[in-house]
Parts: structure tokens; sequence; C-alpha cells
């Protein structure tokens, strides 16, 4: 396990799923953890579950967060630092799809809300968090890319792009950043075990065609990815910037899923 023992760290998108999984992997190794989303029942249920395997000492809190609005961003890294006066760590988890369908039938709102989301929301994450640690000594940046910034997905124009746009953010904030000790990478996680992918891990010809295509073929789990996170946020990647770690059995070794099979 790494060594967060009095880090403070925020995770957006921190209610469920990916961001809640490694919300829970940071506090187990010692870190202080604010998790943010837009749902304060949820918040309020994964705190419970994250303190309940935090290490001792290390606290949990939870911020209500819209991260497409700034002011609510701003908020969040302030209420993240306020533990211990700085703020050491970000998981930009917060993202997803509000469209799936073809190109040539793309609803232009709901196409543009998936790029806000995403890059937007990743862009204001990462910037009031990095203005909070350039104030001290540093800190790492973690956003949460996917296969989809690498490989097409069929009728997932939208998030293919809103990915592969958070990859190249990742890389100026990086190259921007590192002079003042603030790395920034990102995870690219594959087909992973959540509630919202339940659709497709129940089973199924795209379930199918995802496992054709890892060479270490299984679905991946929150742990898989949180794993990755803690060693971005730890001692060990001081090193490491500007990188996309891809956590998905080899999938982007191969070709992207094809989302039309939900339709077959």
């Amino acid at each position: 396990m790494a060594d967060l023992a009095g880090m403070a760290a925020l995770v957006t998108g921190g209610g469920s799923g990916i961001g809640l999984g490694a919300a829970k992997r940071l506090a187990v190794d010692g870190a202080h953890v604010t998790i943010a989303g837009r749902t304060e029942t949820r918040l309020t249920e994964a705190v419970a579950e994250i303190a309940s395997v935090a290490a001792p000492g290390a606290s949990v809190h939870h911020a209500v967060c819209d991260v497409t609005v700034e002011a609510d961003v701003r908020s969040a890294v302030e209420q993240a630092a306020r533990t211990t006066g700085a703020l050491d760590v970000l998981f930009a988890c917060a993202g997803g799809s509000l469209h799936l369908g073809p190109v040539v039938d793309a609803d232009v709102d709901t196409w543009k809300a998936t790029l806000d989301l995403n890059v937007v929301g990743t862009f204001l994450s990462i910037k009031h968090a990095a203005a909070k640690m350039a104030t001290a000594d540093g800190g790492s940046i973690i956003a949460m890319s996917s296969i989809a910034g690498h490989s097409t997905h069929r009728l997932m124009s939208a998030y293919c792009v809103g990915k592969a746009g958070i990859e190249m953010l990742v890389k100026v904030a990086a190259d921007e950043l590192g002079g003042r000790n603030i790395r920034v990478n990102a995870v690219q996680p594959g087909l992973v075990a959540t509630d919202l992918v339940g659709f497709i891990t129940a089973g199924g010809k795209l379930l199918d065609d995802y496992l054709e295509q890892m060479p270490v073929s299984r679905v991946g789990t929150v742990d898989d990815i949180a794993a990755v996170v803690a060693f971005l946020a730890g001692p060990e990647s001081t090193w490491v910037t500007g990188q996309m770690i891809g956590v998905d059995g080899g999938h982007q070794l191969r070709r992207g899923p094809k989302y039309d099979l939900l339709f077959e």
C-alpha cells in the first residue's frame, strides 16, 4: 500500500462506482478524503462506507458539487484543503455519457452536455486544484479517461471525443504545471463492473464483444482502477507526469467495442 498518511485528497464523482472505490483506497492508505458529487444522500452514505475502512486518523468528508459549475468546484477544493490547509491529490473522476446513437442523428444539446461534463468538468477541477497545490508543495492530479479516449466506440461519439479531450488537457496541464511540482496523469479504464454499466456486464453480445478484445479476458473491478490511482497519488510516482495509463486487460491493443450490438 502507498503511504498517503496526512495527505488531503479530493475525489469528484466519489459517491459511487470507480470514484467511490478510489476514495476508499486512498482512505485505507491514510489520506484525508473529501468526495464530491451532486447528490447529497448518496454522498453521506458513501462517507460512512469509506469511514468504515479508513486508516486510523484518516478523515472523510463530502462536498455537494456539480463539476460543470465553477463556484461549486472552487468550494469543493477549499473544503478538501480545510483539513490540513493544503490539497495534495485530486482524482477528477466525475464524467459519463448523456448521448448514445449515430452521429447523423445526434441531439446537439445532449452531445454538448456530454462534452461539458467530461472536458469542462475536468478542466475546472484541474484549474482550481492546481491553483491550491501551487501555493504549497505541489501535488498529484489524476484525471479519468477511458479506452474511449483512444479507441472508437460506435454510437458513442460524444463520449469518445470528451475522453480524447481530457487526455490532451492532461498533457498540456502536465507541461504547464511540472515546474510547480504538480504532476498530471490519467487512468484509462476498460469495462469495469459498476452499476452504471450493469446492462453490459449482465451478459449478452456486447459483453462478449468486449471480452473478445481483451488479452486478459475479464471484466475489471473498481479495485483494479483504485490501485493505479493510489500509485499515481503516492510517493512511488513522483517522476511520472503527462501519462495515460491503460487499466483494461489490454483492450487498447485491439479494437473498441461495437455498441450497435445493443440494438441487434
